[in-house]
């Protein structure tokens, strides 16, 4: 299947899979597509760990590194950034720690073992933060880095093309692919709103050409909404030179997900998603839980902005997560969780989305034939 994203990164096939877990990274990558690590979650020394693994077990095959430098957030440029953190930590207002704790306490989350100590809530929602990751990524054989939420540096764009890494943003509007390109990226994705995570207010259907046209000849990716094969030969139908997948791979069988958060997954349909500001306090689209909906209840406190908010339940999350509390559990997917009902191993996902694009895209031509004789 060739496109100018794959030719462009020597992929077999133009589908892009964005993970936080290397296993299903590696799996994609091995089967012809393209994985690309989240690597927010981790810092520089557990970025290491997981590229060199990737970088093992990938077998050689092409893979990426997503980044988040956002384009603003709390303290941008304002603060030293030997004491960012700190000071960041200063602007959380006590109510909204006192609020936090009253959610907990209503569903009965106990405390976190001393000895796990706290850990930094910032990770990498800053620019700062972000740049160690670059180094780390540009350290191993990457063929993509891909940046979230703004145009990435005209500095970094331009360290990635002198490692010979080509360089993706997301975007949610047609003037935002054009700053990206402006910027010197490579490729663009353009995410819908029914996409998983941070997502702006239009639909892919809508997104795709105009961000097509509005950057052309960029190489573009739909995003949003894409699981199936008859959903890729859409995207494709709209100009689109290959998807990038993200909420497909939470539940493949290869994923970290606990079991009852893939319960939850597997459960789910279109409409139990919701953007929420109550995780990084950017709208972002996960589960409706009892803990998104408590941050848009009356005596909420309202979410805070980027990075703070993440900063504020940071600590929350972790006890959410370890105590498994079936009512505060989440996830960011998409509002393709509706169709995600089935655990499979990552390249029967690939083989499947493959063999339905075929069928569905000679379909097409077979009506486009029918017609023609008809007339």
């Amino acid at each position: 299947m060739r496109t100018k994203a794959s030719e462009l990164l020597e992929l077999d096939l133009p589908i892009f899979a964005f993970s936080h877990c290397r296993d299903v990274v590696a799996a994609v990558s091995r089967a012809g597509g393209m994985g690309v690590l989240g690597a927010l979650a981790f810092t520089p020394e557990q970025l290491e760990i997981e590229l060199s693994w990737i970088d093992e077990h990938v077998g050689g095959k092409p893979y990426g590194v997503d980044v988040v430098m956002p384009a603003s957030y709390a303290g941008a440029g304002e603060i030293d950034p030997e004491h960012l953190e700190t000071d960041l930590q200063k602007m959380i207002p006590e109510t909204h720690r006192q609020y936090v704790e009253e959610v907990l306490d209503r569903y009965h989350v106990p405390e976190l073992p001393a000895d796990e100590g706290e850990r930094s809530g910032l990770l990498g929602w800053t620019h700062e933060g972000a740049r160690p990751q670059v180094d780390i990524a540009l350290s191993h054989p990457i063929k993509l880095l891909a940046n979230a939420l703004g145009p990435p540096p005209k500095d970094i764009v331009d360290l990635a093309h002198e490692h010979g890494v080509k360089v993706a943003a997301l975007v949610g509007k047609p003037a935002q692919a054009q700053r990206q390109v402006n910027q010197g990226v490579d490729i663009i994705v353009a995410q819908g709103h029914e996409a998983g995570g941070h997502t702006g207010e239009i639909s892919t259907m809508v997104l795709v050409p105009q961000v097509i046209e509005a950057v052309a000849p960029t190489p573009v990716l739909a995003a949003g909404g894409i699981g199936s094969g008859r959903q890729m030969a859409a995207a494709m139908a709209l100009g689109a030179d290959g998807v990038w997948t993200g909420s497909i791979w939470l539940t493949v069988a290869e994923s970290d997900m606990t079991p009852p958060v893939m319960d939850k997954l597997l459960a789910a349909n279109s409409s139990d998603t919701v953007r929420s500001r109550s995780l990084t306090g950017k709208p972002a689209r996960m589960l409706r839980t009892e803990w998104t909906e408590a941050w848009e209840s009356a005596d909420s406190p309202g979410t805070l902005p980027m990075p703070l908010q993440y900063m504020l339940t940071a600590d929350a999350t972790r006890r959410i997560n370890k105590y498994q509390v079936k009512e505060l559990l989440g996830m960011p997917v998409g509002q393709i969780v509706g169709e995600m009902n089935q655990v499979r191993p990552a390249k029967d996902v690939i083989f499947d989305m493959v063999e339905e694009f075929i069928a569905v895209t000679e379909g097409l031509g077979g009506l486009v034939a029918e017609s023609t004789d008809s007339v």
